[in-house]
């Protein structure tokens, strides 16, 4: 599902919501979310998920064209952990999920 799927989903679900309003709605989670974490905190979303970051210490990489050894610095990664009702949700069936 993409954004603007997201978006299309909230505003039919919610007639009473023109499609700008439901836009600026997950305009606003997206972006709590992501000034959450920058902030270096983590966002807990009850029966989804939660989103934290995780650190990636500095290493030596090589360039996979040249060989070279090359540094690569440490950083933080977003990391997301489904919650237990979402993931029961995907045992659908022993297939898993539908494609």
């Amino acid at each position: 599902m993409t954004r603007s799927e997201l978006v299309e989903a909230l505003a039919s679900r919610f007639p009473q919501l023109v499609r700008a309003d439901a836009d600026i709605a997950v305009d606003h989670i997206l972006g709590a979310i992501g000034r959450t974490l920058a902030q270096g905190h983590r966002v807990e979303i009850r029966g989804f998920g939660s989103f934290s970051l995780n650190y990636r210490p500095p290493r030596t990489g090589r360039n996979p064209k040249t060989g070279e050894r090359v540094s690569v610095p440490g950083k933080f990664r977003p990391h997301f952990k489904a919650g237990k009702e979402l993931r029961d949700r995907l045992q659908v069936s022993d297939k898993g999920p539908k494609q």
